[in-house]
């Protein structure tokens, strides 16, 4: 274990990303719902790129999400697509309002059904076996529906949805990929040179294989983590209530979201394993000979990209450090979320 390292969960803002200003707030809340006024407005903690506010209107009981999108005015746009596009057979958050080209300087956003929960990374920590292997046995289920979902090609995914460009243009994406987050400068200052060559080494020994995932065309969520999948007990069995945040959907392979979830999964100690792809296979999703390890190395290209990004915080740094070992040194990682 690594003392000090926050686990996955504490990936976010110690504070909300943004206040809002009541007549921007008003602004808002008329062009959606005309002679209402928004009240207990709350802003929350999670999105690192856009701005979350929960709230109600007066006059109602529920709540709803007030979700902003300050990164990429493109995104809203895409969220709501796809939102629409997959509602009949993956839980997402019902879409009340959008719009996705903003209003003069407020940028876009989208008033989304509160959906009541937990993220799943609290019914883990509440350390009951039985609840958390039944969680993970229907988030593999769902993410086996999530699969079900086709594109035409391989590539980032954009308003429509559609999508509108290659992951990486020429052969051998996923190791030239590795090999360009590697050489920039965060990487280079925060990843020692025998750690990088043994990265490196690690997904070109494995590029024939990647490159047969290349051709995979299903609908990835990107960012399959537990704070994403919102839970909720009824009848007395745990289901997934929602699958939030699709801003960083793509289509390719499956496999990059298997990764995702398991990343702190230990062989050794396992919690969500083999429930979580047992529920997956048994609802039609395909894992084929070493599927575990492909997904590791897979989540190596997500743990790359990480390591590129700016202003992280050294316990963060010191988390990636050690998941990106463990997956170079075929072991379980020493920190979990």
């Amino acid at each position: 274990m690594i003392h000090g390292t926050p686990h996955e969960a504490h990936w976010l803002r110690p504070e909300p990303r943004r206040s809002l200003p009541a007549d921007v707030l008003k602004k808002i809340v008329e062009a959606a719902f005309p002679r209402h006024t928004a009240v207990d407005l709350q802003p929350l903690l999670e999105g690192y790129r856009n701005a979350n506010f929960r709230l109600r209107l007066d006059g109602a009981n529920e709540f709803m999400i007030l979700r902003m999108y300050e990164h990429d005015p493109s995104l809203c746009r895409k969220e709501v697509d796809l939102l629409n596009l997959i509602k009949s057979r993956v839980p997402v958050p019902e879409v009340i309002y959008a719009e996705p080209d903003g209003m003069n300087e407020i940028p876009p956003f989208v008033f989304l059904r509160y959906v009541e929960g937990i993220a799943f990374r609290e019914l883990k920590n509440q350390e009951d076996k039985n609840s958390i292997s039944e969680g993970a046995y229907e988030i593999g289920k769902i993410l086996s529906s999530i699969g079900r979902t086709t594109f035409p090609e391989s590539g980032w995914l954009g308003p429509g949805p559609r999508v509108t460009a290659s992951l990486l243009e020429g052969a051998y994406p996923g190791p030239r990929f590795v090999d360009l987050c590697l050489a920039r400068e965060n990487a280079l200052q925060r990843v020692k040179t025998n750690l990088r060559d043994q990265i490196s080494a690690l997904v070109w020994s494995h590029a024939t294989q990647l490159a047969s995932l290349d051709e995979e065309t299903n609908l990835v969520h990107g960012d399959f983590g537990k704070r994403n999948l919102l839970m909720r007990k009824v009848g007395g069995t745990w289901g997934v209530a929602a699958v939030l945040d699709w801003e960083f959907a793509i289509a390719g392979s499956p496999l990059f979201d298997v990764g995702h979830f398991l990343r702190y999964e230990s062989s050794s100690r396992p919690r969500l394993e083999p429930h979580f792809s047992n529920g997956y296979i048994e609802a039609g999703g395909r894992l084929n000979g070493e599927w575990r390890r492909l997904a590791r190395v897979l989540d190596l290209i997500a743990l790359c990209d990480s390591l590129t990004h700016d202003a992280l915080p050294t316990s963060v740094v010191d988390e990636l450090i050690e998941l990106v070992t463990a997956t170079v040194e075929n072991r379980d990682p020493q920190c979990e979320f």
